[in-house]
């Protein structure tokens, strides 16, 4: 998910790009607005916490893009593009070391786990909503590629 701060800063483009350009794929993207109880649902595993308020407030303050990026170790790959949480800690040519500033401004949010994955995922689409298909460039970035018929 790019959060609304990434939204309002015009940084959709780039940071898709990288992912693009790391050799991922989307299959769904979608702008919205969250309500409360979605951006809570979204951050359950953190409720009770001194930030879960804060966040859910800032999550719903402006539209953010929430997306379903395939490839190999996926989500392995999208955390270190991200970087750490607190940007003040993120790498150099991080996601996060090269746009954020603030702990509570950092730019985007990724699934943490592949069961984590399914279940933020299942907040925002259907099964319908992934568009299935083959990138052009997959034998150039996997090794052992072997395309489906």
């Amino acid at each position: 998910m790019l959060k609304p701060d990434t939204v309002q800063r015009n940084l959709i483009g780039e940071i898709i790009g990288r992912f693009e350009r790391r050799g991922l794929k989307f299959v769904a993207l979608k702008l919205l607005r969250l309500s409360d109880e979605k951006a809570e649902e979204l951050y359950n595993p953190h409720k009770g916490k001194e930030f879960f308020g804060p966040l859910v407030e800032y999550v719903t303050s402006g539209p953010v893009l929430v997306g379903v990026i395939e490839g190999e170790f996926c989500i392995q790959l999208i955390r270190k593009m991200m970087g750490a949480t607190d940007p003040k800690q993120a790498d150099a040519g991080s996601i996060r070391g090269d746009f954020g500033i603030e702990l509570r401004r950092n730019v985007i949010h990724a699934s943490d786990s592949e069961e984590t994955a399914k279940r933020e995922i299942g907040l925002f689409f259907e099964a319908g909503d992934m568009v299935k298909y083959e990138k052009s460039d997959a034998e150039w970035v996997y090794q052992d590629y072997k395309p489906k018929n």
